[in-house]
């Protein structure tokens, strides 16, 4: 345990949550070499601790463990393996508020919503502890004489997660508890940004009694940990949630050994507001999907685009929701947290600097925030023009362009016009319009007069660049399977008696 963690220790009950090695085959890794590096506490920028950073060779042997563990685990009773993942959330459903607390300070979300992403990933294993039971041999009506068709759905082997710095617990159950489910063993990255939350979920599956080698957490600088991995033709499928350019990376060097991928990539979620919406209720949605994890979410919402016979009411009002807002460091639960990094804050300047370069007018905000170099004013755009460079890339952050439209058909082009289509958000009392518009949109998800749409039983993902397969509901487990296609000659088998 390096010194610098104390900082870290002192906020969580639970003193042995915090570690700073990888875990490896059920041991606590350090470097050999002594490499780490330093998470840092975004609201403050002190110091949180210092993590093993381990080599490529240290990361390849992550992937021995798990070879060495699939034949085992992928052996057990689908059962057997549910009781396992629930005593997982058993065990993080009991330390929801340590869990909560780790995230904040790495990550630097408000408390609040740090506690209710434990809930969401605590769900996730929830979810798949139940859904290990059902992947059935499925029977089929045979197309061939004096012959049975079976499929069989089976574990596709180890699997490699590469998980992101804004959902560091949810992503990574949703991942792990999905592939483990469905009888894979797992090698994770989490992001150099918040490792603390991944080796704490660690801790917690050698609590519940998960066999060595099936969850391994590999710490360390990405450009070491993961070429290993897409190298290795042991590992049959890689999940990533990120950017579009690194999947974009990931997809290209798995393509050596035809891996399985499921990749949840950038998001610049449109939505219309269309003049029959409840026009309080549409402003306040908005602002839930604008600002929740600070905009550092990818389904944040990106581009606002409201019909202009409302367009004076509704920037008036979502202007004013705005400026509502609070801010400060997560741990004093306001609606508004530290950007994870420097680089973060930059880009909501330049996105900002450039709009208004451009014609686009400051409602609000626009400036770092004076609480310090992480912060930023939660700020809103108006009369955002077509080439600012915000609605074409995706902001990550607390900036919120809003732009009129006149017909329905423009509404539509402009929210498809993007390389992205994770999701869209959709505002109308009209039912004939809502079915028009959402099946128009390409995006893999709609949201309609709601925010919140995703949770354990939904398949998430999207289409066109942001992505490929889904996570979660049993689509999610059936990634990390494949399908085995089984016809038998029953002309030739013979039954045997057996005296009793």
């Amino acid at each position: 345990m390096s010194l610098t963690s104390l900082s870290l220790r002192r906020e969580i009950s639970d003193k042995t949550l915090v570690r700073s090695f990888s875990y490896i085959d059920g041991r606590w890794q350090a470097s050999k070499s002594g490499d780490t590096f330093t998470v840092t506490d975004p609201a403050t920028g002190d110091p949180l601790g210092d993590v093993a950073s381990l080599s490529a060779s240290e990361s390849a042997a992550a992937v021995d463990a798990a070879q060495a563990a699939f034949s085992a685990w992928a052996g057990r009773l689908p059962q057997e393996r549910a009781v396992l993942l629930r005593q997982w959330f058993d065990r993080m459903r009991d330390h929801r508020e340590d869990l909560a607390r780790i995230i904040v300070l790495e990550q630097g979300k408000p408390l609040s919503e740090a506690r209710g992403e434990i809930d969401y990933a605590a769900s996730f294993v929830e979810y798949y502890a139940e859904e290990a039971k059902r992947p059935n041999v499925e029977g089929i009506t045979s197309h061939l004489p004096e012959a049975e068709v079976e499929l069989w759905l089976e574990p596709a082997g180890v699997a490699a997660l590469i998980t992101p710095w804004n959902f560091p617990s949810a992503m990574l159950t949703r991942k792990a508890a999905a592939a483990m489910a469905a009888g894979c063993t797992v090698v994770a990255h989490p992001s150099s940004e918040t490792p603390f939350s991944a080796l704490a979920l660690a801790e917690l599956t050698e609590r519940a009694g998960i066999p060595p080698g099936v969850f391994n957490v590999v710490t360390g600088r990405a450009a070491t940990i993961v070429p290993p991995w897409t190298d290795d033709p042991r590992v049959r499928a890689l999940s990533f949630t990120g950017s579009t350019e690194i999947g974009r990376m990931l997809y290209r060097h798995s393509a050596e050994t035809v891996k399985k991928l499921v990749m949840e990539l950038g998001g610049h979620a449109p939505a219309i507001v269309f003049a029959d919406a409840d026009l309080g209720s549409a402003v306040a949605e908005s602002i839930k999907a604008k600002f929740a994890t600070s905009g550092q979410d990818c389904l944040g919402l990106n581009r606002i685009f409201v019909e202009r016979s409302i367009y004076a009411a509704f920037c008036h009002k979502f202007t004013e929701a705005t400026r509502a807002l609070s801010v400060g460091p997560g741990m004093s639960d306001p609606d508004i947290g530290p950007l994870v990094n420097d680089a973060a804050v930059a880009k909501q300047r330049a996105h900002v600097a450039d709009a208004l370069a451009k014609g686009a007018t400051l409602a609000c905000g626009g400036q770092p925030h004076a609480l310090g170099p992480r912060f930023f004013e939660p700020t809103v755009l108006t009369d955002v023009p077509a080439n600012a460079a915000i609605l074409t890339e995706e902001t990550f952050g607390p900036v919120a362009p809003i732009l009129p439209f006149d017909t329905e058909g423009e509404a539509v082009a402009r929210a498809n016009d993007s390389e992205y289509g994770l999701v869209a958000y959709l505002h109308s009392r009209d039912p004939a319009r809502i079915y028009r518009v959402t099946r128009a949109l390409q995006y893999g998800m709609v949201a309609v007069n709601r925010t919140k749409v995703t949770g354990a039983p939904i398949p998430f993902g999207g289409t066109k660049q942001s992505g490929l397969g889904r996570e979660g509901a049993r689509q999610g487990m059936q990634d990390f399977m494949e399908l085995k296609y089984v016809c038998r000659n029953w002309a030739e088998e013979r039954i045997t008696h057996v005296d009793q």
